[in-house]
């Protein structure tokens, strides 16, 4: 992402800070006595007037739960704070907001990977704490360790790498830490993500230490299961605070003393210290973690310190800029969204004054009630409707695992009306920003090609963007997919998002969509069928009005009269495979994997030395396996696929134009985005086989749910997408249903979470989806620094495995799932992609054989497929054929 400035100072040799400020040290000012004498004076029962927002600068070292923080400080502070990266401002920039124009009342340092003594690691970071000596500054684990390093402190690697897993700690009771108890078993319980620490005996006489670890034990998530207990309520007063010299911290008989004492500080980490004379705290910890206890205290009582330390300084009171001005006043470039660059680029008004270049959709459907349970199951439907040719060119949106209220509908649709195209996109090299070229093909084989600058996923805005709709014409329907595009996003399309570059140039398309104008929809609960067709009014009013009425209607009726014929034939229905003449050596191909044994052993090796040096908490390694499928025929692989292995975000696509059909058995959402304005993700990590006993299965589903290593693997991704949420929700909105639990599939059990949060209301689905695409649970955290480590280890493109496959619907909702499960047929080979998270405690063996699980259906049904093939008894027919 390119840097971005605010319009900087006027040059000079030095930015050097006012005396009062450089000196660093805390003097207690009259404002702040004549402030707490009118608080003592006060009448009684008369209420103190709320304290002001606080404005914070928050700088990101291209960390992955920076967001998470955003979040919290919206929400304590009354006002979001302004996001900057590390490397996207100089000291000048900085001096001309904190001081000449007084935007800012304190500054939070987030976490990031690599160390404080790498320059390109910490960019500004170690002069923002050196140079401003008055501000109140919170260090968070990168942060803090770059606090400690400014003033001398060691950073060293800490005895054990800790990610993702909770510690108690104890704290010496400074104001930090107010309202928060200390020790063992006093609930205050931390998320720790870090490798490295500042080593304690090396702290200079600037720094004070304020917290540790309590006890050596490391928790699971499940061993501090509680909610946060946090009020604003317990807000003190900080009047015992501010004295002339810092070095000391009071109590005031808030907080619970310290108990469990250790007799040996062998095993006391370094977690939190603070300046001897400088508003200046550091935690190595992660209080914005979802699982982290007391975590919003902590910044609660950071903005009071805030807040006090302006009533010593004349930083509050000569504000140039309101709270409320704020975000008009400071460059839109830095503000939160659009710094990202999510803001819309076409409002409504703009608009609903299109009258070119621009579609107006309407909608008709109907519906048959209950007509799914009388036909068999929506194979057949889609055998019947779409199965002819091969079932070229159609998708299949497919809740085949709809148990446990994991999916309720599918979706399904082929090549046919007036507004269905086909847009396939390749980036035009591997590197961020590159552009790349679309072809688009209609219905009637006429072809347009262009190169696209902005690349795919800004034409696939601006092509959403463009369409006008009336909500009256979906009243009724309970799903959130009423036409629009249906395809996939290769996972080579992260250079659109916010990765610099590919390892290398994938064989499949980096982007394949249909527009889909007519579908069929399944409700799987109560087993409802309907039939949906889009038409365009522009066109209607321009003179095709009649052909395209016409073509909308018959479309309708002739798809409902084939479904009720099935009905008629039921009992007769079936699927058979086609059968081929057997080459001589096809039978004799096996699945090749990609790397040995011993190779992928040692790229595990490598990741965990990489977590090791605090580059990354979590590496998602994958490989691929291929062979040759010359004579396989494609949708008869995707449904014994889908037999053998349901799951709630299945997926069939064929673009024959491509030669490419993909098999899909994802159990995994992406993102969602209803029509609530409402998005969810739910990551899964942790997959271990069932059992062949139900007592032994109930062992294994039991082994899953209390591993330390899926559960740190679990939290991390949650952690993840509560920060890429984070960028495009609500203050405040972002929350987790469900953190942690085992669901259980035909064969495999898996750990589930489910993350929400509300859509800011000025950004648009394809914008959400840029700010977190590739999913967290396919790349690692922090997810920048991770995808470039993994590159560098992985040695073909991932191609569609590790994409998304799903819809943007026309009213702008979407669905989109992780490619997983996914068996991808191109040009005659079978490619399946796995892989797993690495974690500090992963074992390289153990992740090797759960590659090799993962990859276990969707190998097994290539291979059974090819024995079937030959069989010569076989029926000649794919479809059912109704006239």
């Amino acid at each position: 992402m390119a840097a971005l400035r605010l319009p900087a100072p006027p040059p000079t040799a030095r930015w050097a800070l006012p005396p009062s400020r450089a000196s660093g040290r805390w003097v207690v000012h009259s404002s702040h006595r004549r402030r707490v004498a009118a608080r003592q004076d006060a009448p009684e029962g008369e209420v103190e007037p709320p304290p002001p927002p606080v404005r914070t600068l928050l700088i990101d070292n291209y960390d992955s739960y920076t967001y998470n923080i955003f979040q919290e400080l919206s929400v304590v502070n009354g006002v979001p704070p302004v996001v900057v990266r590390n490397d996207e401002w100089t000291w000048r920039d900085v001096y001309n907001w904190v001081y000449k124009e007084r935007a800012f009342d304190n500054i939070v340092i987030s976490p990031g990977p690599g160390s404080p003594a790498c320059p390109s690691d910490i960019g500004i970071c170690l002069q923002i704490l050196c140079e401003c000596g008055d501000i109140p500054i919170l260090g968070v684990c990168l942060g803090h360790q770059a606090l400690g390093f400014i003033h001398g402190a060691k950073i060293v690697h800490a005895p054990e790498a800790i990610h993702g897993r909770l510690s108690e700690l104890e704290h010496n009771g400074c104001y930090l830490f107010k309202h928060i108890p200390s020790g063992i078993n006093s609930g205050f319980k931390v998320v720790r993500y870090h490798s490295l620490v500042i080593e304690a005996d090396s702290l200079s006489e600037d720094l004070v230490s304020i917290a540790w670890t309590a006890s050596p034990k490391m928790l699971s998530f499940l061993e501090s299961d509680k909610p946060d207990i946090t009020s604003s309520t317990l807000w003190g007063s900080l009047d015992n605070l501010f004295i002339a010299n810092q070095s000391e911290c009071s109590n005031s008989g808030d907080i619970p003393s310290i108990n469990n004492a250790s007799k040996s500080d062998d095993y006391r980490v370094l977690m939190g210290v603070r300046h001897s004379t400088r508003p200046h705290y550091g935690v190595q910890f992660h209080p914005e973690s979802v699982a982290t206890h007391y975590g919003r205290q902590i910044f609660q009582n950071f903005k009071k310190i805030t807040t006090e330390v302006g009533l010593q300084t004349p930083l509050l009171q000569e504000r140039k800029i309101s709270s409320a001005d704020l975000g008009n006043f400071v460059a839109n470039d830095l503000l939160h969204s659009a710094r990202l660059k999510l803001w819309d680029s076409v409002g409504p008004c703009a608009l609903s004054k299109r009258t070119s270049g621009g579609k107006c959709l309407r909608l008709r459907w109907k519906k048959i009630d209950n007509f799914l349970n009388h036909i068999g199951g929506s194979e057949n439907i889609f055998s019947v409707l779409f199965g002819h040719h091969s079932a070229e060119d159609t998708f299949w949106l497919d809740s085949s695992s709809v148990d446990q209220n994991r999916a309720r509908f599918s979706f399904m649709g082929g090549k046919g009306g007036h507004l269905w195209k086909q847009m396939t996109f390749h980036l035009a090299s591997q590197r961020a920003n590159c552009g790349g070229n679309l072809t688009i093909r209609d219905a009637h084989g006429c072809i347009v090609r262009n190169f696209l600058k902005d690349g795919f996923l800004d034409f696939l805005d601006k092509e959403i963007q463009s369409i006008q709709y009336n909500e009256k014409d979906y009243e009724g329907l309970p799903f959130d997919f009423h036409g629009g595009f249906v395809g996939y996003i290769g996972y080579g399309l992260k250079v659109e998002c916010d990765a610099s570059s590919n390892n290398a140039k994938s064989s499949t398309p980096d982007a394949c969509f249909f527009f889909a104008d007519n579908l069929v929809v399944i409700d799987h609960n109560n087993g409802d069928v309907y039939i949906l067709s889009l038409r365009d009014e522009y066109s209607s009013s321009n003179g095709d009005g009649d052909c395209q009425n016409s073509i909308h209607g018959s479309w309708l009726a002739n798809t409902e009269k084939k479904l009720l014929r099935m009905d008629a034939m039921a009992p007769r229905l079936s699927i058979n495979g086609n059968s081929f003449t057997r080459p001589s050596n096809v039978n004799k191909q096996r699945f090749v994997i990609e790397k040995s044994k011993d190779e992928y052993i040692r790229d595990v090796q490598s990741c965990l030395d990489y977590i090791r040096d605090g580059e990354s908490y979590e590496l998602c390694l994958t490989t691929q396996m291929k062979r040759r499928t010359e004579y396989m025929n494609a949708l008869h692989l995707y449904l014994k696929l889908r037999k053998q292995n349901p799951a709630p975000y299945a997926a069939w696509l064929n673009f024959s134009s491509e030669n490419l059909s993909i098999c899909c058995s994802s159990p995994e959402r992406f993102l969602r985005l209803d029509q609530n304005a409402i998005l969810e993700a739910k990551p899964i990590k942790g997959t271990i086989a069932r059992g062949r006993t139900q007592e032994e299965d109930e062992c294994l589903r039991l082994q899953l749910k209390y591993s330390e290593k899926d559960q740190a693997e679990n939290l991390m991704i949650v952690d993840l997408l509560r920060n890429d949420l984070g960028k495009v929700c609500e203050p405040g909105s972002v929350h987790v249903p469900r953190l942690m639990d085992v669901e259980s599939y035909r064969t495999v059990h898996t750990m589930v979470s489910t993350i929400r949060g509300t859509k800011m209301s000025n950004l648009s689905p394809v914008n959400c989806v840029k700010a977190a695409f590739p999913g967290g649970s396919m790349t690692g955290a922090p997810k920048v620094r991770s995808m470039e480590i993994l590159d560098s280890l992985e040695t073909s493109p991932r191609g569609i495995y590790s994409g998304s496959i799903g819809f943007f619907s026309y009213n702008k909702t979407f669905d989109l799932n992780i490619v997983i499960r996914t068996v991808v047929l191109h040009d005659g080979e079978a490619s399946i992609g796995a892989g797993g998270a690495i974690v500090a405690l992963s074992d390289p063996e153990a992740e090797y054989n759960e590659m090799l699980l993962k990859a276990k259906a969707p190998t097994k049904v290539v291979e059974e497929c090819s024995q079937q093939m030959y069989n010569p008894d076989r029926s000649d027919s794919m479809q059912t054929t109704i006239s």
